[in-house]
């Protein structure tokens, strides 16, 4: 395209000015066939920026690619620089036309015994506190106006093509290993099952929404406190590689809540997350306690081939339980590597797609502490930080328990003893990509983990400043030098020393002189600013410098 009249790399503008600018940029695109168009955008916060543009009407063209990349984090948006050059990380790339909105309620094909239909709470307010642009251009729903999306995921009225009505699920579960049948989705449901760009089926599930059959004594409601926490940990997971569902939209609903563990009374809110499905181990268990055997045959092959892509198989739910066995073996072993306490690893909180979900008392541990417990009532720390590879494989031994009606008992029990060893491969694979440096050997890999381990064990350096100091495998500032002067961090050097890293740490965020954390007493402090002043800056600021984080460590 001709230059004239462009803003080169020098260039800035205010958001507005700047979306019309590119408007004429992508019309001036889009009137020239076979011509390929590239802009590249650096900003200090980009999210409201990609957020405007979105609205902006820009017309769509496959041969207009956009990419998005932080320049400078700042607390407020200010200005944005045009360049040509690529960025030297992995950018977030967006386009005008997102994926298409792609409609499949295949629950359908199971509501009969998974569900039932009920109706949403109606709320005295709807204000829209947050709403995640870059998980819904995933799935062709960025466009939508705010007051669209207010309509949809406030007052809940039905996607076009989508349930009609939505659907709280059925489950039992071991609640801290004690056999509850009297739980399914109380304050929840299934809202809409759609396609994201790559073909996956994914849902729509609310949490917050209001009384359904399962509410027993409760109200059916959301904190909006708990909401806010649950953004802060998908996105810390979803930056630190682990499989998250997203938050994918937070609105006040005007309601004011009593509960024992928060200052009340407070906030009220409605959620809703997208995931990569709602069935869980649970959904299995209260069919064979039940003893619906031909259901439990159905919802094993359901689930196969919905989330693992399979359907020609003699033993539909042994095949599943493989698949499962080895998702949740890599996601225990994310919780370690990035640090995660979930809380309440419960059978009906494990998901079949092997897709991390539904945050409570989540924590972050700053230092590698197994003892280290992120809920209050976890009073035998049954599921502290370094017990919950146990616990998940305990949930998978319950899960064979209820599939063995339906299936062969010699390959669940193979699958089963495949745990372990997936797990110690999923830990090693993950640590060195965290740690930023290639493989080598298996011995060699395994030794090195092992001496990272140790070292965070017996040192007094904290996780996330561990791994920031060391990224590509050699100590980056001479003036950390002291803190790794222990045994156990020499032993750690000397291993480390002969990787090789990923390639040039040329982010900006490793020029910064910390890690991003999430550790409780900044949660508290986001928290505090929105309880007592309404100030949400704070958030949206860490929102954006995770999401930093993500890109520097190339996951994104």
């Amino acid at each position: 395209l001709p230059s004239d009249g462009l803003p080169e790399s020098d260039g800035a503008a205010s958001p507005g000015k700047l979306t019309r600018t590119l408007r004429s940029i992508a019309s001036r695109a889009v009137s020239a066939p076979g011509t390929a168009l590239k802009i590249t955008c650096s900003a200090r916060s980009p999210n409201k920026f990609i957020k405007r543009t979105q609205r902006a009407s820009l017309p769509p063209s496959e041969n207009v690619e956009w990419q998005w990349r932080i320049f400078k984090l700042r607390l407020s948006f200010t200005d944005i620089a045009f360049g040509l050059a690529s960025p030297p990380y992995q950018p977030m790339t967006m386009t005008p036309q997102d994926a298409t909105y792609r409609a499949d309620p295949a629950i359908g094909e199971i509501a009969d015994f998974i569900g039932d239909h009920v109706a949403a709470a109606q709320f005295p307010q709807t204000i829209l506190r947050f709403r995640n642009d870059r998980a819904a251009a995933e799935v062709g729903l960025a466009g939508l106006s705010d007051d669209a999306w207010i309509s949809h995921f406030g007052r809940f009225a039905p996607l076009d093509g989508n349930l009609p009505q939505p659907l709280a699920l059925r489950y039992h579960g071991h609640q801290f290993r004690h056999y509850n049948p009297d739980i399914g989705d109380g304050r929840g449901f299934l809202f809409a099952q759609l396609r994201d760009r790559d073909g996956r089926l994914l849902d729509l599930g609310t949490k917050g929404s209001g009384q359904t059959p399962y509410s027993r004594f409760g109200d059916g409601r959301l904190t909006l406190k708990g909401g806010v926490r649950e953004i802060l940990a998908t996105e810390m997971l979803d930056a630190l590689g682990v499989n998250t569902s997203k938050t994918f939209s937070i609105i006040e609903t005007g309601e004011a809540l009593h509960r024992g563990d928060e200052l009340s009374p407070t906030r009220g809110a409605v959620m809703l997350r997208l995931s990569h499905g709602h069935i869980r181990i649970g959904s299995f268990q209260r069919l064979a306690t039940l003893d619906e055997t031909e259901a439990l045959r159905r919802l094993a092959r359901y689930a196969l081939a919905v989330y693992y892509g399979e359907s020609d198989t003699d033993d539909p739910a042994a095949r599943l339980f493989e698949h499962v066995v080895a998702r949740t073996a890599d996601l225990a072993a994310s919780y370690m590597v990035a640090g995660f306490v979930h809380g309440v690893l419960n059978t009906d909180n494990i998901n079949i797609s092997g897709e991390s979900f539904d945050y409570g008392p989540w924590r972050f541990t700053p230092k590698f502490d197994g003892r280290f417990t992120a809920a209050y009532f976890d009073e035998q720390g049954l599921y502290a930080f370094g017990r919950q590879a146990e616990a998940i494989h305990w949930n998978l031994v319950q899960l064979a328990r209820a599939l063995v009606t339906v299936s062969d008992q010699a390959q669940l029990i193979t699958s089963l003893d495949a745990f372990a060893p997936a797990y110690q491969r999923a830990i090693v694979r993950r640590m060195l990509a965290r740690l930023m440096v290639q493989s080598r050997s298996e011995s060699e890999d395994v030794a090195l983990v092992q001496s990272i381990e140790q070292a965070l064990t017996r040192g007094d350096v904290e996780i996330d400043r561990f791994f920031f100091d060391w990224a590509g495998g050699r100590l980056r500032s001479a003036s950390a030098a002291t803190a790794y002067e222990a045994a156990p961090f020499q032993q750690f050097a000397a291993l480390v020393s002969h990787y090789a890293p990923f390639g040039p740490l040329a982010d900006a965020y490793w020029q910064g002189l910390a890690p991003c954390s999430m550790h409780i007493d900044e949660v508290e402090a986001i928290w505090s600013h929105i309880a007592n002043a309404d100030d949400w800056q704070p958030l949206y600021a860490k929102v954006d410098a995770i999401r930093a984080m993500g890109l520097a460590l190339l996951q994104r």
